[in-house]
């Protein structure tokens, strides 16, 4: 009897039984964190989007914690810390598979510490010059930046956006555009609009409404097909430069070990809310696409990216300072 008194004591005690009880009763049965970096940002906003409507859907609070610094990746290693249970979800950006390949040392592995929830929403990336630029195209600004010296802004060394730039002007029309890095996008493009240099690279809702007025002008989208938001804006492509294509995105992610079970109710939820009009109405308010992207499909983009990041970072040469 004592015997199997110890044995039962043991098997309660073991790793197995009480993640278990944790888990005992229908996910989520407590409130749920959205991990990311900082306040402002596109995942911060639409993830307290999103995070509403889950809080009414599952009857339990979802808020954002914002864990701000070096770029995104604090917010991704802190994430990557927190028991595999499903409540403390990465909620992060296009950034996510860039670090790997701009920074020596990340802190996590894309592909071995997280799985892929869902692709939430995306935009494409924009290049606006100054209104006082004598080019009104991206092919004209490339052709002077041939005879004189020209700069961008970008929302900081290492972003999808600055990236973009980098390899369009360097690797793709091969001519010297030199890099000014900002502490936003908003401020990369107020700096233009201020005539503190002559062209930006930045994620496109920063940039929608000074283009609206007339403050700057946009000169392509780095997506493969136009903006709904700003149809008149040509491609990368349609300007003339082929062969690359990039967007802003923004996804979440659990950490590898997570219940299956709780990775497809994640997704499934969030792709429902995805389909509500409202919900599209204001991604497209704030500049973004609906994308709802499930978790196979959202892995095979993630390498996609992974891959396509590293291959910029090599031609460029762009590295953290």
């Amino acid at each position: 009897m004592k015997t199997f008194r110890r044995l039962l004591l043991a098997g309660l005690c073991s790793a197995p039984f009480a993640a278990a009880l944790a888990q005992e009763g229908p996910y989520p049965n407590k409130p749920v964190k959205f991990i990311t970096a900082s306040v402002g940002s596109p995942q911060d906003v639409i993830g307290r989007l999103i995070g509403q409507k889950l809080s009414v859907l599952w009857g339990k609070s979802v808020v954002v914690e914002n864990r701000p610094g070096a770029g995104s990746v604090l917010s991704i290693t802190t994430a990557g810390r927190a028991p595999a249970d499903g409540y403390s979800v990465l909620l992060s950006s296009s950034g996510f598979t860039v670090s790997p390949s701009i920074m020596l040392n990340p802190g996590y592995d894309a592909e071995k510490d997280f799985i892929p929830v869902v692709l939430i929403a995306s935009t494409p990336n924009i290049i606006v010059s100054s209104t006082q630029l004598p080019a009104t195209t991206l092919k004209a600004a490339v052709d002077l930046a041939k005879t004189k010296p020209l700069n961008y802004g970008s929302p900081g060394l290492g972003t999808t956006p600055q990236l973009s730039a980098e390899y369009l002007f360097k690797s793709l029309a091969k001519v010297p555009v030199t890099h000014v890095p900002y502490s936003g996008a908003s401020p990369a493009v107020a700096a233009v609009a201020g005539g503190q240099v002559e062209m930006a690279s930045v994620a496109m809702p920063a940039a929608v409404q000074l283009v609206k007025s007339g403050k700057v002008r946009a000169l392509a989208v780095t997506s493969n097909r136009r903006s709904k938001v700003l149809p008149d804006v040509p491609t990368i492509a349609e300007a003339g430069f082929t062969g690359f294509e990039d967007s802003t995105w923004v996804g979440l992610w659990v950490q590898k070990g997570t219940p299956a079970a709780i990775v497809d109710k994640i997704s499934a939820d969030v792709v429902s809310i995805l389909a509500q009009a409202d919900v599209k109405e204001q991604l497209v308010n704030l500049g973004f696409e609906a994308s709802d992207v499930p978790p196979k499909q959202f892995a095979a983009y993630q390498k996609q990216e992974l891959a396509k990041w590293a291959r910029v970072v090599k031609e460029t040469g762009v590295k953290q300072e």
